[in-house]
């Protein structure tokens, strides 16, 4: 869609065009002092369990603090769409608007995912990405992003007029109401934006739109997070397989994906700080 526009330009448009952008939310501060204890803690690591995602499905997995989850690619390259929740407490659930407008539109090691308000804290780091090679690519695209909210019924309904059951929303809400025992409307309400792992996307040049091109993850490809607070995490093996076609439907060849959990020895994580709620009052300015 070509940008269109309606209004006259104004005679100083070069001037106001030309002024320098200024970063929002300076990161310098949120510098990730723990990473070096998590990479040297990296090689004690001893895997606890795993949860294995069928495709155009969704599974929940329970991480407790201090442990470390990687998702994985096991049989052919396969997007995953991640929610996070602080374990008891689902009103705290990962924030993916305020974590990109921190970071940046794509997500790699040392980042953290934030929580929403009023917590606002760091429910897991990355603490490896065996896909950190590939950067940002000559359209601009890079992998694990926090621009696409995840696929969903609704918009597909929108788009095409088709009514599809498998989106990854609704793998999300279907896997929420079997571990939580909700109501599926109760559910579909705290499903939130997702990390989209493994999916390689970016803003077209041109009119900005939001694109997506076949993912480079390969079996063996995985990315790991450390908890920072006990985590239920819900991860869907979206229907668009790699992404490098379409998605809400049934056409792309889709893989499963691994949900593996490792723990260690707590004298590794000696030093390491964890994230604790927002300090901020609530006042608002209310006296």
């Amino acid at each position: 869609m070509k940008i269109k526009k309606f209004s006259k330009k104004p005679d100083d448009s070069k001037k106001r065009i030309s002024t320098n952008p200024v970063i929002c939310y300076p990161n310098e501060n949120l510098e990730n002092e723990n990473l070096n204890i998590l990479h040297k803690a990296r090689k004690y690591l001893k895997k606890e369990s795993e949860v294995l995602i069928p495709p155009r499905d969704a599974k929940t997995f329970k991480v407790k603090m201090g442990n470390f989850f990687r998702i994985e690619s096991i049989d052919g390259p396969q997007v995953g769409d991640l929610n996070l929740f602080q374990a008891d407490n689902l009103d705290e659930k990962f924030y993916s608007g305020k974590t990109r407008a921190l970071y940046g539109t794509h997500l790699s090691v040392g980042d953290k995912m934030f929580s929403s308000f009023p917590y606002l804290r760091s429910l897991a780091t990355i603490s490896w990405d065996t896909l950190d090679w590939y950067g940002y690519d000559k359209d601009g695209g890079s992998v694990h992003d926090v621009i696409g909210t995840r696929c969903d019924p609704y918009t597909s309904k929108l788009i095409s007029g088709n009514d599809y059951h498998y989106c990854c929303h609704s793998n999300l809400t279907r896997a929420l109401v079997k571990e939580k025992n909700l109501n599926i409307n109760d559910a579909e309400k705290i499903v939130h934006d997702v990390l989209n792992v493994f999916m390689l996307t970016g803003f077209t040049n041109d009119t900005k739109q939001y694109f997506m091109k076949s993912s480079p993850v390969r079996p063996g490809d995985y990315l790991e997070f450390f908890a920072e607070t006990d985590l239920l995490g819900v991860l869907s093996a979206c229907p668009g397989g790699d992404c490098g076609s379409e998605h809400s439907s049934d056409i792309a060849k889709c893989f499963p994906l691994k949900v593996s959990i490792w723990n260690v020895d707590k004298k590794h994580l000696e030093g390491i700080k964890f994230s604790s709620p927002s300090k901020y009052n609530k006042n608002h300015g209310i006296n």
